[in-house]
This record gives structure tokens, C-alpha cells and sequence, in this order.
């Protein structure tokens, strides 16, 4: 008696089937990715040196997303998916905060948080004052910093806020033009950011530019350094790309 013969032919997948299985797996895998980004931790890079000496150009650092809630900032490309902010908490003075730019929201800025909603801020002879009462600085070390294309003498001060977290801060002099200001009094859920390098940064100071910045443009606290490059080793110089590396860098936290 003859046996049945079995074949063992794998069917046949279409181009349209291959193509709808791969399409799934790839819509999934962005959702994954796009969840991440938003709801935990995103990547960020320091462009520039106004939170010398805290960041240096070439720093990556993930930012917390949910350390103060969500807004539509949170998502990419500012989708309005949630209105206003949820789950929010007030950010801390003295923590380090990615911002969309109010004047122009498709820019992220990075600053330090120095005044919180109904604070009264003002700069007197390059001493922060808060609420009337001077913050104390302690002369640390001069060390050299570029102001433009050039090296020249910068003095590192030790900046204690008033609930008592340290921080230092970097001055060029105390007669820049935003060593002298007006006072400024934060409005209700906005807060005034400042730079590290006080002479060399863009920030709340500058109410045509940066000015008070709302609740609902801040993105995340930053959290950690996961890589910092000095800039040093052209591209295609791949054997020096370990020599550019700021090794003492990687992984350090930010801030309390």
C-alpha cells in the first residue's frame, strides 16, 4: 500500500502581507519609542556655554519628563493632547529645568530656576537679590573661560540660594549690562529662570527674549549626563574619538 507523500512547502507570503506585518511592527515600535520620550526620559545636547560651569558645550543629558507633570510640551512637535498641564508638581529653586522658549516655542532652553511664582528678583551689582534680601556668593577661584573667540579671567563663585542649595556660578564681572536690573515679580505659575554663566546668558533677565517663563512650557528636570564630547576630534579622526570623550563626566547627576 502505497503511503500518502507529504510535502513540506512553506506558504507563499505576498508582498502586501509582508508589507502589513512589517508596517504593524514598525507603528508599534514608534509608539514604544514616542511613549518613552514623553512620558519618562528624552535626550538632550548643551549648544551652548551659558550653564557654565554646571554644563559644558557637548554635554548629553536625559531630562525627566515626569517630574513636573505634562503638557502638550511634553509630546513632539507640541501636539495639544492633554490641556493645560496634569499630574503637575512646582518645580524647586535651584533645579535645572529644559523650557520651551516662551517667544518662541520651538526652541528648548536649558536654565537654572531662581525665582518662583510671586518672587521678587533683581541683580544689584551682579549680586542676586531675592525678595530684597541679597543672596551670598562665595569667591571660589579666576579661571579662564572663552567670552567670544578668546580666553580671559572669569572668577567661579560658590551662589548659596536661600534654602540653602549651593551651586556655582561663573562671572566675567559685576558691571555687564545685566548686573544692574529692574526688580522682577514672577507672576502666578511662572517662574524666572537664570544661567550658570551670569555674564554669558540669555535668560529670564531678558523679558524680549526669555522674560517669565509659564508652567505649562517646562519639559523636564534634568536628571543626568550620559555622554560629553569636548569637540576635539574631527569626525572622520575616528581614532581620537576616544580622546574627546570627557570620561569623568559620563553618568554624573544634575543638580539635588
Amino acid at each position: 500500500m502505497q503511503k500518502d507523500k507529504k510535502t513540506n512547502k512553506k506558504e507563499k507570503i505576498t508582498f502586501k502581507e509582508w508589507l502589513k506585518d512589517n508596517a504593524k511592527s514598525l507603528f508599534w515600535a514608534i509608539l514604544i519609542a514616542l511613549t518613552v520620550r514623553s512620558c519618562t526620559l528624552e535626550p538632550f545636547n548643551i549648544p551652548s556655554g551659558s550653564m557654565v560651569p554646571t554644563m559644558l558645550i557637548g554635554d548629553y543629558l536625559f531630562v525627566n519628563k515626569f517630574s513636573y507633570g505634562y503638557s502638550r510640551y511634553s509630546f513632539p512637535f507640541g501636539i495639544p493632547l492633554v490641556p493645560g498641564r496634569i499630574f503637575y508638581e512646582q518645580p524647586k529653586r535651584g533645579d535645572i529645568v529644559v523650557f520651551r522658549l516662551p517667544t518662541n516655542t520651538s526652541i528648548d532652553y536649558i536654565k537654572r530656576v531662581i525665582g518662583l511664582p510671586g518672587d521678587r528678583i533683581q541683580v544689584v551689582n551682579g549680586i542676586l537679590h531675592i525678595n530684597g534680601k541679597p543672596v551670598k556668593r562665595t569667591f571660589k577661584e579666576v579661571v579662564m573661560e572663552y567670552r567670544g573667540n578668546q580666553q580671559v579671567e572669569h572668577r567661579l563663585y560658590d551662589e548659596e540660594l536661600p534654602e540653602g542649595l549651593v551651586h556655582p556660578i561663573l562671572e566675567f564681572s559685576d558691571d555687564e549690562p545685566q548686573d544692574n536690573t529692574i526688580e522682577f515679580v514672577v507672576p502666578e505659575d511662572h517662574f524666572f529662570m537664570m544661567g550658570d554663566n551670569r555674564d554669558n546668558s540669555q535668560d529670564s533677565r531678558w523679558l524680549d527674549i526669555v522674560g517669565y517663563v509659564p508652567k505649562s512650557h517646562l519639559v523636564g528636570k534634568a536628571q543626568f549626563i550620559f555622554y560629553s564630547n569636548n569637540g576635539y576630534a574631527p569626525f572622520l579622526a575616528f581614532w581620537n574619538w576616544p580622546k574627546s570623550i570627557r570620561w569623568e563626566r559620563l553618568f554624573n547627576g544634575i543638580g539635588p
